[in-house]
């Protein structure tokens, strides 16, 4: 197999040039160039494999310059259960990896946080790594490789953790500086490594985006770090590395359902995401292309509902007002993997996606055309959740149900529950459970408690565990002992030259 850029260039590459190299020249995102069937006999041998097993297999047909052997080493090291090293904690609590939680006769939670770092995106940066070096020594490059990322708050932890004292790499993450909670915060900044930097950035998400995609794009700089022996890579989901693992939860929670007799093979389910930057709710829709039976893919926006509004007008428009939430990871106006999407369901046309993505950044908005609105409209449904909502679902959650939402969490299960009223589809639906509540403690414990005064801090894991009786995960639990180690602020016209300092120091 191999890949093709999104904005229509004719170049086509192996897996590993896609996943070294990260983003396309022409600035579009890599994609395959066709996709993989998976049968329903394939689904039923699946489900009786363990959950390495499924990965290897999945990512495999994607990534076919990699040998078997190779991926079902780097998933079992990836997806095993937890175990230490000295400057970082990798593994998972669970040894189902991606536990199902069944709330009623047709509603699941798909609990994907059950990683170190307690959100999904362990799910990929546990494996990432592991894919880069090897792509490394595929392609033949030398230098060494910086990875850069934006984030809105769980990417960074799990990439830094990911990717911590990992022989030839450097990791350089980039937040906004008021836009995440205060236990991501801390986890990112007390991150242990001597190839890690964390940088806060005066702005949103979207700003410290923006300032790394620019940064992908200078090539002055890229010749400067060419000289430094170093070039660089991302592990944000337009990362094909990054984006590749997070297809198997899909495929591994039918074949759980399967397993469980709640389905049967060939019934099309439901799957609610919870989406800020797209690439999760991608995932699910290229399973679907791979043959996986789903009924709608439900978009779940918190109140920055720049996607719900897309789905359900065909209009992209970021000229908006940026509102701070409780669901901080979905804080986000400019959803890059969106792009991804736009070209398959254009029929992959690059010069459309072009325009799209040129009229976005000239004027903060396009209208794509009535048949590609077409396509997006038959599998995909949306809804938003505003915060008053989203407090009152936490609450009523766990109070009926004894069970424990984080923020954007509770942020799909309401907009599912709304499309169900609105539809009737009583079809079996998973909610992508993307987070442990303890992240969120300060906004989950106000749910709970709506007239507690509360100082958002670490410290507050331990009361939200005292109040409801749930165990905190071991590394969130631990997180009120460590100590930041990087206290640097930038402007976004500033990432840059902390990019060259960082290099220069390793």
């Amino acid at each position: 197999m191999q890949y093709i850029s999104t904005r229509g260039s004719d170049d086509k590459i192996s897996a590993a040039q896609a996943i070294v190299t990260g983003l396309s020249k022409d600035g579009g995102l890599f994609v395959p160039d066709s996709f993989p069937h998976i049968s329903a006999e394939k689904i039923v041998e699946l489900a009786t494999k363990p959950y390495y097993e499924r990965a290897a297999y999945i990512i495999g047909l994607f990534l076919t310059d990699f040998t078997e052997d190779e991926l079902l080493e780097y998933s079992a090291q990836a997806y095993s259960t937890r175990r230490y090293t000295e400057n970082r904690e990798s593994g998972f609590s669970a040894n189902e990896i991606t536990p199902l939680h069944q709330l009623n006769e047709n509603v699941y939670f798909l609990e994907l946080w059950h990683g170190p770092t307690g959100a999904f995106k362990d799910m990929a940066l546990q494996i990432m790594p592991r894919l880069l070096t090897a792509s490394l020594k595929k392609t033949g490059e030398n230098r060494k490789i910086c990875i850069l990322v934006a984030t809105s708050g769980d990417t960074g932890k799990a990439a830094l953790n990911g990717f911590c004292d990992i022989e030839g790499t450097g990791i350089m993450v980039f937040y906004p500086r008021d836009g995440v909670s205060e236990v991501q915060k801390l986890q990112m900044t007390s991150q242990k490594g001597d190839n890690v930097n964390v940088v806060a950035v005066e702005g949103n998400f979207d700003d410290a985006q923006t300032g790394v995609k620019n940064i992908f794009s200078d090539e002055g700089l890229a010749g400067e770090l060419n000289k430094e022996r170093f070039f660089l890579s991302s592990a944000n989901s337009i990362n094909w590395g990054r984006l590749v693992p997070q297809i198997v939860y899909y495929i591994s929670a039918y074949c759980d359902l399967l397993n469980e007799n709640k389905i049967n093979n060939g019934e099309k389910i439901n799957f609610c995401v919870p989406t800020g930057n797209f690439g999760n709710i991608l995932a699910a829709y290229y399973a679907e292309k791979m043959g996986l039976p789903i009924n709608r893919l439900i978009c779940a926006s918190n109140r920055n509902d720049v996607l719900t509004q897309f789905i359900n007008t065909g209009v992209y428009n970021k000229n908006r007002p940026f509102f701070t939430t409780v669901s901080p990871s979905m804080d986000i106006l400019v959803s890059s993997n969106l792009e991804r999407l736009l070209f398959e369901i254009s029929g992959k046309n690059g010069d459309t996606v072009s325009s799209y993505m040129e009229s976005l950044s000239k004027d903060g908005f396009y209208k794509i055309d009535s048949g590609v609105e077409s396509e997006l409209g038959r599998i995909f449904s949306s809804g938003f959740c505003s915060e008053e909502d989203t407090m009152k679902t936490i609450k009523d959650t766990f109070d009926k149900n004894n069970y424990l939402l984080d923020t954007h969490t509770a942020v799909a299960y309401k907009v599912l529950e709304d499309y169900k009223k609105e539809t009737g589809d009583e079809s079996i639906s998973v909610v992508v459970s993307t987070a442990s509540p303890f992240k969120f403690s300060h906004a989950v414990l106000n749910a709970l408690n709506p007239c507690a005064e509360l100082k958002d801090d670490a410290g507050l894991i331990d009361k939200l565990s005292t109040l409801t009786g749930c165990t905190a995960p071991k590394p969130l639990a631990d997180i009120k002992n460590e100590k930041p180690r990087f206290d640097e602020t930038v402007k976004v016209d500033g990432m840059k030259e902390s990019v060259l300092k960082f290099i220069r120091r390793q």
